[in-house]
């Protein structure tokens, strides 16, 4: 068993162990005082774990039902919120009761997001199945939906209770998620950490796996625990996601997955920063094969006008600029306030 303490407002502690979701009961009842858990999940993970996690909560006593949506970043929307509400107030939710969120990104994301507003805010426990949910979206305590407008534009800070990371749920997933996945592990090593990053240079991650999640959720619990609220440090996990949420906004949130388009955006963001003379001249041919070794793209076919033209509604815009995130180098990032009239050239390196 690995353990990783985070120190939020709310602390919680992830736990990392092959064979964790038969213990998902167990963990639930020593954490929480619940009578009652409502599991939320999705279409492509229910046929393959939802019993596992629904008996172990069962045989620790909870009266649990279920709650499964259409798979895939299209059902991220505030519909798909109001039908999980539903399925809350039908089974007799109080504030003393949980929600189990078991699955990728998505589903934590929106299961979170129904814990932190339903009767104001309730408990919630993160079982993250993909990889990119392992390393990254089920810690910290971020939450939401998107809008047509944009990616993750409502949403709420809302901490869970615990995160149970059972690596085996890898093995049943399809290459590209795993790949999807790769896209926020290498982001960790360009944001924070150079030897990790050359490890995965040198290493098969996949090889790693207990070791690569355990690395990437502590120095995401390092940042968080100090700018939980994302007021400055915070920001720094953010790189190569304004360019990516960019790219997924123009894909209409369907024809490319959210690791990807990060991918892109981390090249492109470094190719911007050797561009400005703030960058270490190679780092983005660095980045470029190492995403490339792990079947990440490294460019899209989008012009510079329309991918600035989308990133002018993301989140992290303030007024007449947008904070990026870039590189001095390999695992020293900073952020840098640019205006949205000059972000295309800014971006623009052909």
């Amino acid at each position: 068993m690995r353990t990783v303490h985070v120190s939020t407002g709310k602390p919680y502690d992830i736990f990392i162990e092959r064979g964790l979701l038969d213990k998902a009961g167990e963990y639930a009842k020593s954490l929480s005082s619940a009578t009652r858990a409502v599991l939320i999940t999705d279409t492509n993970v229910a046929p393959l774990y939802k019993w596992r996690v629904l008996n172990s909560l069962s045989a620790a006593g909870f009266e649990v039902a279920t709650h499964v949506f259409q798979a895939g970043e299209e059902s991220k929307h505030l519909g798909t919120i109001a039908e999980m509400y539903k399925t809350l107030a039908d089974s007799g939710m109080t504030r003393k009761d949980m929600i189990v969120a078991l699955g990728g990104g998505v589903c934590g994301d929106m299961a979170g997001f129904a814990a932190a507003t339903y009767l104001r805010g309730i408990d919630f426990m993160q079982i993250p199945t993909s990889l990119l949910a392992q390393v990254d979206s089920s810690v910290g305590g971020k939450t939401g939906v998107d809008l047509p407008q944009g990616k993750n534009l409502v949403g709420a800070f809302h901490q869970p209770i615990a995160v149970l990371i059972d690596p085996d749920t890898l093995n049943t997933l399809p290459d590209r998620f795993i790949t999807d996945g790769m896209g926020e592990v290498i982001k960790y090593g360009c944001i924070k950490d150079a030897k990790f990053f050359e490890f995965l240079e040198n290493e098969n991650a996949l090889e790693h796996i207990e070791d690569v999640i355990e690395t990437c959720v502590s120095i995401k619990r390092d940042v968080v625990s100090r700018d939980e609220h994302e007021k400055g440090e915070r920001m720094l996990l953010n790189f190569g996601h304004t360019l990516g949420h960019a790219i997924e906004k123009l894909y209409d949130f369907s024809g490319i997955s959210h690791g990807m388009a990060v991918a892109v955006g981390m090249v492109m963001l470094a190719k911007a920063g050797e561009k400005q003379g703030i960058t270490t001249e190679g780092t983005s041919d660095r980045i470029a094969a190492l995403c490339k070794k792990y079947s990440l793209p490294t460019k899209e076919s989008f012009g510079f006008e329309e991918l600035a033209n989308a990133a002018r509604s993301d989140k992290k815009s303030a007024g007449d600029s947008i904070s990026l995130v870039l590189l001095r180098e390999i695992g020293d990032s900073f952020t840098r306030k640019v205006e949205l009239d000059g972000l295309e050239d800014f971006i623009a390196t052909e």
